[in-house]
């Protein structure tokens, strides 16, 4: 799995290096409907690398988006938008265990610091990505990486 964190690094390195310049300005849902069906679809199946464990959703989902001529900020909306049905579909399937269990207080409280949790980390993601890139989150990957295959073997 640490090989498959230094290929996410390089993966994620190279969408910075190829990707299309895409026209600058503020990221709008506009942006992101213009991007038609067939290149939504090919952002999905990129997105189809995080079934590898070590790949991370977010960052392959971006590197479709990058590649597809959205902005960091635009790419980072997109990939959002595209959790968002799976996270709903895993909650509904999780809902009757935790129902089932009897005292739901810690599993309400629990899902409750995670939406706010999450809400704050895209908050945080999507501002970060209106003047960031993804080449620090690729050398992380990298270097994490190396250092598990060293530490690990």
């Amino acid at each position: 799995m640490a090989s498959v964190l230094v290929l996410n690094g390089l993966v994620l390195y190279a969408a910075e290096m190829l990707r299309k310049r895409a026209a600058e300005g503020s990221a709008n849902d506009e942006k992101i409907t213009e991007l038609g069906w067939m290149r939504s679809f090919g952002i999905g199946c990129v997105q189809a690398l995080a079934l590898v464990p070590g790949f991370s959703r977010t960052g392959v989902a971006m590197t479709g988006g990058l590649l597809s001529g959205l902005s960091h900020e635009n790419a980072a909306r997109f990939s959002f938008l595209l959790a968002t049905p799976l996270i709903a579909a895993a909650a509904v399937l999780k809902l009757p265990e935790v129902f089932k269990g009897g005292d739901t207080s810690a599993a309400l409280v629990g899902a409750l610091c995670a939406a706010i949790a999450a809400w704050f980390s895209v908050r945080f993601l999507v501002r970060y990505f209106e003047t960031k890139t993804l080449k620090p989150f690729a050398l992380y990957c990298v270097v994490a990486g190396i250092l598990a295959l060293i530490v690990l073997h």
